[in-house]
């Protein structure tokens, strides 16, 4: 195996570029109409910045006093009054602004009319009864024609306003606008895939990828060929259309497509296979040919699809779960992957934990040229992961790589980030400065056992059952030959339904004979039987243990050929994934039945008879789970002894087997 310190792509340390922030067009609007508003407000305006009064003002205060020089009568609906220069000794000069009119002097005020003839009239009446020796001002009519304003009050700005609106509006729903967002309802097709750009920077590198050696090979393999092409069509190769990371939730397939992302130097696509999909027909077929025509584009570059199982499921396979859109957008996938275009230089990526949902032409050489498998990390492979999580962290010196790796055997890297996330929490509720061993020991009890609940009440008789139901397990698993080696046995509660828990440490295989599944359906059994010995009925809590013997049962029998009366047969169909009908016929399925019911009681009493040959270790174990309510291997060695097969290795890929008592026959 690879170092997991490898060496990125050249290239990969570019600098980010430095954009600045997006320009918002909502600010073009908004500055638009802010000066709309106070254009109009000022234009409507002008020329009326003097005092306001009334015509019997004007007339007793001024004309009859003769203090007016001048009136003038603007547009029929206004009037200005200019007082003589004894009246306004310092009357300051306005020069006027072009378009609004040129007046010598200031206004001293003005008063609203309501129509030319009424003034002329009015005015005709005062200049009657003026005393005699007051001069008659002089009256002129103005009309003050604005262009702007006229403009702007009769036509333009309701135009201009609704234009405004218009480009708003298709803004919004992504049409028409410049920018318009792929998410509107007229670019409702348009693919949602985000770019990456060449020289993007991502944060994610192949270092952060851990324990995924040979997957990393692959991937970066698929890289050269984007950047290096002629180094292999020289011989003749040709470049992959595309590549399938397969594995279970949580090992790492999204974050190594993250990775490539951050070392490779071409343009890279990132999609999600529920993007597609859409309330409106022909939307999922629509936005596959859009993300193809922007990375031909682009070319050469990298399409990654997550979870692609939500597009790419068996097409046909009941006529009742059928979804013509679904499978509208495989078939579209399926022509551009490979279809008559012969699209070169763009490779797809996609990731998947359902590989045996996936349509046969999706996967066949020509799309989906290899099948890279992302397993659950060795021991090895979760010692790195650990490394890397945990640079992060404050840990202590005692802290034990190691022995964390060996305590978590099937554990995924998103579960051990969980893990180390959790010791950091459960340190700082300690008010710790440093993470320390315990506090992994504490964070991989609740991940595996759920929350420890110190205030829940439990029965001495119920505390007193658990105890036995627990040591059953140990007991079984200690003196069976394949059973799993134990690690730890609680009678803690934990989460919503575990009472106490057994924690094995599984070895390592990957076939398993008969006499293997045997065992550890003894040891399954171990809690049950304990409880039938020592008190002479059972409880609900081996609700857990019954359902994955009966699961383990029936795959011996109907799957696996590991019974004489149903023979070398195997009625698994994993292509199937909604089945109407068994395989076989009601005969069978009766024989099926009947050998399975034998066989688990058969183990039943396996297990009844290994707790009866020990019952002086079982009532020792059963009260020191009493005193101290979990119990180590070093524990057990001292109550018990040595155990008398030798432990094995751990496993390196299959999950532990732990039995759990439940609170009621419903919790699992």
């Amino acid at each position: 195996m690879e170092d997991n310190k490898q060496k990125p792509f050249p290239g990969s340390d570019n600098k980010p570029s430095r954009k600045g922030p997006r320009f918002n067009i909502y600010w073009v609007y908004g500055i638009i109409f802010v000066a709309l508003i106070i254009l109009q407000f000022y234009t409507s305006n002008v020329g009326t910045t003097a005092v306001t009064k009334s015509f019997q003002e004007f007339r007793d205060e001024y004309l009859y006093k003769g203090k007016v020089e001048q009136v003038k009568v603007v547009n029929g609906n206004e009037v200005e009054v200019f007082l003589t220069p004894a009246a306004t000794p310092q009357q300051p000069e306005d020069k006027g602004l072009p378009g609004f009119g040129n007046n010598a002097k200031a206004p001293a005020f003005t008063f609203k009319i309501g129509s030319d003839e009424q003034f002329r009239d009015d005015m005709a009446d005062a200049l009657k009864a003026k005393p005699a020796e007051v001069k008659e001002p002089n009256v002129y009519y103005d009309v003050r024609g604005n262009w702007l304003r006229d403009i702007l009050n009769s036509f333009l700005l309701p135009i201009i306003i609704l234009v405004a609106m218009w480009f708003l509006i298709m803004r919004k729903m992504g049409g028409g606008a410049p920018g318009g967002g792929a998410g509107g309802i007229f670019n409702i097709g348009k693919s949602k895939a985000q770019l990456f750009e060449k020289g993007t920077r991502v944060n994610i590198t192949f270092n952060d990828v851990a324990g995924l050696d040979e997957a990393k090979v692959e991937v970066m393999e698929i890289v050269d060929f984007l950047k290096n092409p002629k180094k292999y069509t020289a011989l003749g190769g040709k470049i992959p259309k595309g590549a399938l990371l397969v594995g279970p939730p949580g090992t790492g397939k999204t974050l190594l497509a993250k990775a490539v992302a951050g070392e490779a130097q071409v343009p890279f696509f990132s999609m999600s296979g529920s993007d597609f999909v859409e309330l409106f027909v022909g939307v999922g077929a629509s936005r596959v040919r859009d993300l193809f025509k922007q990375a031909r584009e682009k070319a050469p570059c990298i399409v990654f699809i997550d979870e692609i199982d939500a597009i790419g499921r068996a097409r046909g396979k009941n006529v009742v779960m059928s979804n013509d859109e679904r499978e509208n957008t495989l078939n579209q996938l399926l022509v551009e992957m490979d279809g008559f275009s012969g699209d070169t230089g763009i490779i797809v990526l996609a990731a998947t934990n359902r590989p045996d949902v996936l349509d046969t032409a999706l996967l066949r050489p020509g799309r989906f040229d290899r099948q890279i498998s992302i397993d659950i990390p060795d021991v090895k492979g979760r010692e790195k992961i650990f490394d890397v999580h945990l640079k992060p962290i404050k840990k202590s010196a005692d802290l034990n790589i190691n022995k964390l790796a060996v305590q978590t055997p099937g554990f995924a890297g998103a579960d051990i980030a969980n893990i180390c996330n959790e010791a950091a929490l459960i340190a700082a509720r300690k008010g710790k400065e440093e993470v320390e061993m315990s506090d992994f020991n504490d964070a991989i009890d609740r991940v595996i056992g759920g929350l420890e609940k110190k205030n829940k009440i439990i029965s001495p008789e119920e505390k007193k059952v658990i105890a036995f139901h627990e040591a059953g397990h140990a007991i079984c698993g200690w003196f069976l030959e394949h059973a799993h080696p134990l690690i730890k046995v609680s009678i803690v509660p934990r989460g919503v339904a575990a009472l106490g828990y057994a924690q094995y440490l599984p070895k390592e295989q990957y076939l398993y004979t008969l006499e293997q599944m045997q065992d550890q359906m003894v040891a399954l059994f171990g809690g049950r039987a304990a409880e039938q010995i020592t008190f002479g009925k059972v409880s609900t809590g081996a609700q857990n243990d019954l359902e994955r013997i009966t699961k383990m049962a029936y795959s011996m029998v109907s799957i696996y050929g590991m019974n004489e009366k149903v023979g070398n047969v195997s009625y698994y169909d994993g292509n199937q994934e909604y089945a109407t009908a068994k395989p076989y016929s009601e005969e069978t399925s009766k024989i099926i039945d009947q050998e399975v019911r034998a066989l688990i009681a058969e183990q039943y009493e396996r297990a009844k008879d290994l707790l009866r040959q020990h019952v002086h270790h079982l009532n020792a174990l059963a009260a020191e789970l009493l005193k101290k309510e979990v119990l180590y291997k070093d524990d057990l060695e001292r109550l018990i002894g040595q155990r008398p097969y030798e432990d094995m290795s751990p496993n390196e890929g299959i999950p532990p087997v732990t039995g759990t008592i439940a609170e009621n026959p419903i919790a699992s």
